[in-house]
């Protein structure tokens, strides 16, 4: 059943949910792309997620009188994990409680928390001494001496005795990664951007930074145009083998595809795209290695070799794109087989390295990495968990845009929450685990994944749930939306295929975890923090995630903390700090690759977890 959404909107970035009665505001926050700060895990006792509600009415309760003060209340305080949408909310969130890794690392890279103090990319102003009869210097000397010892490609170099004069010794050196890329004419200082992309199999994340104040000015994000040749990378791989423009044909649709981006950050910004000196990517070893136009086909065969380990830095023009002529592009380090530099950025981006105790980093996508850390010991894995997390391989699965259903609720009925409150079209990953967990709780599946017939129900699974029980082209599913309430007139389904899919995506990233626990003797009881990362990392309920499996059962929740686009953070923090590229490349050498599927004991691993875990309550 769709109920009537309510309306929340968040100040200062003016983005706007709608989301059930009932939705705490943390997790209405979550649906708008903000991330709070809560490292208690939302169970109200740290006091971190303050927000001020500006319009509309959110109860005090108890719970809130114990962290905040009767003045902080009657101005609108409240705690977002504990305070519940009961009506249309405009809400402002103070900067300090959006939980934003960048400036975090960057602090402890660079001592500020503003920007990093040593952008990859820097502009100067300069008024160089004119020759003369007692200065004949070369023109070269003169601008080393005012930039340091930076190197010039002789392109370059043949344009500046003219242009040197036409502007009379005074302009704007851009310096990129030790080179001078370009001397332009006037003070252009305050003009210097870059942009940070999250290469995912699926989808593709892009950002526009202004390097000069270390903010974001424009985001976008769209489906990756390689699934036309594969929903994953092993079938782009063997699209390689099995076409001799196979590597041009991947290469030439994600380069057309970021080049497209680009534009679009820069419309979206104000901003030339000449003016963009920078483009930095993250994403598993194979969707770096296309990009690069690096041959992939050996990552498909044992034992799975990359072609490099080392960060690449390259021309942007050799990738394709229309930026300044001259701009770099840098990619990330990898560490092993596929596990690549969206794992060194979580890595990065998390600070899963500087800790003692045990803490575990999962990553859900369709390539699911997993990182275990321990004593300054690094474990990393990759597994297969394929696309279903991103709606792929699900008969009425879709990305989360507008109209795809983000949330079940079972409360005697079922009830659906719809991206921009408007009549559903299909379901995202965060429904598809919400409806496994809500079914298991009330016997609708079985802990083998099996539907159920209604006559094999318990007796108190509600009479709504069991009406939903049909039968779908030939096999038995359950009715999320009725053909009268969906956009395409037709009903949404979730069918026995579909459970199959979330229980091998499940089993995947489960077992993979075990193992890598099993190999340092840590049990899942004595990991003391749980990152979960991933395009949709912030809108997975905790509760819903573990009981399905997908999450460690025995961990408690308030250790379990979403980061969201790890990738893409780190691809920004690359971006904005020459120190956290070095870092990146240290944490790539540290890691310990562990190829799953060598090790004897995987498929064993990997046959239990596709069992769902028992409800533990």
């Amino acid at each position: 059943m769709r109920e009537s959404e309510i309306r929340v909107t968040f100040q200062p970035s003016g983005k706007t949910v709608h989301v059930l009665k009932g939705t705490s505001l943390a997790e209405a926050a979550g649906g708008a792309g903000i991330a709070l700060e809560m490292p208690c895990g939302g169970q109200g006792i740290c006091g971190k997620c303050r927000v001020i509600v500006r319009q509309g009415e959110v109860a005090e309760g108890p719970e809130q009188a114990e962290l905040l003060t009767a003045e902080e209340l009657a101005a609108g305080y409240r705690l977002a994990c504990r305070a519940v949408v009961e009506g249309p909310l405009v809400v402002e969130v103070p900067a300090g409680s959006v939980a934003d890794s960048a400036p975090k690392i960057l602090a402890r890279l660079e001592g500020t928390q503003q920007q990093a103090a040593d952008p990859p990319v820097r502009k100067q102003f300069v008024r160089l001494p004119q020759p003369s009869r007692r200065d004949d210097r070369p023109d070269w000397d003169r601008i080393r001496q005012a930039a340091g010892p930076v190197e010039v490609d002789l392109e370059l170099l043949a344009q500046l005795p003219g242009r040197l004069r036409e502007q009379r010794f005074a302009g704007t050196l851009v310096v990129a990664e030790g080179r001078l890329i370009d001397f332009e004419p006037g003070n252009t200082e305050s003009a210097c951007y870059a942009a940070a992309f999250d290469l995912g199999t699926t989808t593709l994340v892009g950002i526009l930074l202004d390097l000069c104040r270390g903010r974001e000015l424009a985001g976008v994000s769209r489906i990756n145009p390689q699934v036309r040749f594969g929903d994953d990378v092993l079938s782009r791989i063997q699209h390689v083998w099995d076409s001799d423009e196979g590597l041009k044909d991947l290469q030439r649709a994600v380069g057309e595809a970021v080049d497209e981006m680009i534009g679009q950050l820069a419309e979206q910004a104000g901003v030339d795209r000449r003016s963009i000196y920078e483009v930095t990517f993250s994403g598993n070893t194979t969707m770096q290695q296309i990009l690069c136009g690096l041959d992939p086909r050996w990552l498909g065969r044992v034992p799975f070799v990359p072609a490099t380990s080392e960060p690449i830095v390259a021309k942007a023009a050799e990738l394709g794109l229309g930026v300044h002529p001259r701009a770099l592009a840098y990619v990330m380090p990898v560490i092993g087989g596929f596990v690549g530099g969206d794992t060194v950025s979580g890595l990065l981006a998390t600070g899963l390295a500087d800790r003692d105790g045990p803490a575990l980093l999962v990553d859900i996508g369709t390539n699911g990495e997993i990182v275990l850390g321990l004593r300054g010991r690094l474990l990393a894995a990759s597994t297969a968990a394929g696309p279903a997390f991103e709606g792929a391989r699900i008969l009425h699965g879709m990305r989360g845009t507008a109209g795809a259903i983000e949330k079940v609720v079972v409360d005697g009925v079922l009830r659906i929450n719809v991206i921009g409150d408007v009549p559903p079209t299909g379901l995202c990953g965060s429904a598809l685990i919400d409806l496994g967990a809500e079914l298991l709780r009330h016997g609708v599946i079985t802990p083998q994944g099996r539907i159920c017939l209604p006559d094999r129900l318990p007796a108190e699974t509600p009479a709504d749930l069991r009406r939903r029980i049909v039968t779908h082209d030939g096999q038995i599913a359950f009715l999320l939306a009725e053909a009268p309430e969906t956009s395409t007139g037709s009903p949404i389904v979730v069918t026995q295929q579909d459970i199959r899919q979330l229980q091998l995506a499940t089993g995947a990233i489960r077992a993979g975890a075990n193992i890598l626990m099993a190999r340092l003797g840590v049990s899942p009881q004595q990991l003391e923090t749980v990152f979960v990362a991933g395009g949709f990392g912030n809108f997975i309920r905790r509760k819903n995630a573990q009981r399905i499996g997908l999450l460690p059962t025995e961990v408690p929740r308030r250790l379990i903390r979403y980061q969201g686009n790890t990738s893409l953070a780190g691809a920004r923090l690359v971006a904005l700090s020459a120190r956290a590229r070095q870092l990146a490349r240290s944490l790539a050498e540290r890691a310990e690759h562990v190829d799953l599927s060598a090790d004897a004991q995987f498929h064993q691993a990997f046959a239990e977890a596709m069992v769902f875990p028992a409800d533990l309550g």
